[in-house]
């Protein structure tokens, strides 16, 4: 089972405490601090879910998951905007643009492992 996750996000504080929660469930956890490595690496690494900050330096996480979308080797892959965008019509911005799901910054250590297993379909292609 395809147990890799790439997550997009500058702030080295949210990267930490969402890594320790996911590793924690025995995630394979790969990190990227901007929209442009986050592509790469995305390519690269296979994940299983991505995990994208929306407000990114350079590249904003909406462009980010439209380039994840054009890529045919991650068209189906879950992407999972990670936000503090909060305000009418931002959920939706973010799924016009190609993500899957929306979870909302901060977020609760209690359920934030919960919340993004449930786009994980298991599926190793």
């Amino acid at each position: 089972m395809n147990k890799r996750i790439l997550l997009i996000e500058d702030n080295a504080q949210n990267r930490y405490l969402a890594r320790f929660l996911l590793d924690a469930r025995g995630w394979q956890v790969s990190e990227a601090e901007d929209g442009p490595s986050g592509l790469l690496i995305a390519d690269r690494t296979d994940p299983a879910i991505i995990l994208l900050d929306i407000q990114l330096p350079g590249m904003d996480g909406y462009a980010v998951a439209r380039g994840l979308r054009e890529n045919p080797r991650l068209a189906h892959v879950p992407i999972i905007a990670v936000t503090s965008y909060a305000m009418p019509g931002d959920r939706e911005q973010c799924l016009a643009a190609g993500c899957t799901g929306y979870i909302e910054k901060p977020i609760d250590p209690e359920r934030f492992a919960d919340e993004v297993e449930r786009y994980h379909t298991g599926d190793d292609t």
